[in-house]
């Protein structure tokens, strides 16, 4: 660990003590859910040692403690991404925080382009399982042996059970699929779309994945649900913008806020 999420962790602490055990990353569109935290403190990322500020105008970059369906989380509203400096680890400190402050559950939220049908612009799908097509990796240059890190279950499968429970309960329509991480910021061209769906993938996107593997290496456990925005390139007929991903993400947020609050609820009152 770089020591920086134990030293931002305490300023966490200072404004508002006690313990957590879930933390979350939010996505392209999905900073509201954050205002719904109550009895909550908010801190920007930029009081925060080595915590990266988003440049993408959709994340909000602060970091919220508090509580969300009466248990204690701490929500990173906003993300810096691979393509805003190149650094895969660019989020490694917030990561790193979250595990210091007790989560041992990381709920990971994006905005994806699907590559199927039957999962439509404003539905969530939970991710099963990713694919790493970028190469890049938060662990390159790690000189623990734990670098060589098991992901056969790097989306946990008892969380999934609990998301798609939750799902059935409150009647959200929830997909689950393959996500496949490109590095961005350029939209994937129709032949990388293809491509990806031969593959095995049933969405597309930029971010996720290096948090992912962030946290598994400091041993928490991971669930994450995409917010579908868009199809991918060649299986719509309108061009692909990120105006239209923050549109769509706003459209499809009260399901993700309703799915979110439910699984939060299950697993701390579980």
């Amino acid at each position: 660990m770089s020591g920086f999420g134990h030293e931002c962790a305490e300023i966490v602490r200072a404004a508002r003590p006690g313990s957590y055990r879930i933390g979350m990353i939010l996505g392209s569109g999905l900073g509201s859910l954050a205002e719904e935290v109550e009895d909550a403190v908010r801190i920007p990322y930029s009081h925060l040692t080595e915590f990266p500020v988003s440049t993408v105008t959709s994340h909000s970059s602060e970091l919220v403690a508090g509580t969300l369906s009466g248990v204690p989380v701490v929500i990173l509203s906003g993300r810096a991404h691979y393509y805003e400096s190149g650094d895969p680890t660019v989020m490694r400190t917030p990561v790193e925080t979250l595990k210091d402050l007790g989560c041992d559950i990381l709920l990971a939220t994006n905005a994806a382009g699907s590559l199927r049908e039957d999962v439509a612009p404003g539905n969530p799908m939970l991710i099963s399982d990713h694919i790493n097509w970028s190469g890049k990796n938060p662990l390159i240059g790690e000189e623990d042996e734990k670098r060589f890190l098991d992901m056969s279950t790097a989306y946990d499968p008892e969380l999934r059970g609990v998301m798609k429970k939750v799902a059935q309960e409150t009647g959200a329509p929830l997909a689950e699929g393959v996500y496949m991480w490109f590095s961005g910021p350029s939209f994937e061209t129709p032949a990388e779309i293809r491509m990806a769906k031969m593959l095995g993938a049933d969405a597309v996107g930029m971010s996720t994945v290096p948090e992912v593997i962030l946290a598994r290496f400091l041993g928490m456990r991971v669930a994450a649900l995409s917010i579908i925005t868009n199809y991918g390139a060649g299986l719509q007929a309108q061009a692909l913008s990120h105006d239209q991903t923050k549109s769509v993400a706003q459209t499809g947020m009260a399901r993700m806020k309703e799915l979110v609050r439910a699984f939060v609820k299950e697993i701390g009152h579980g």
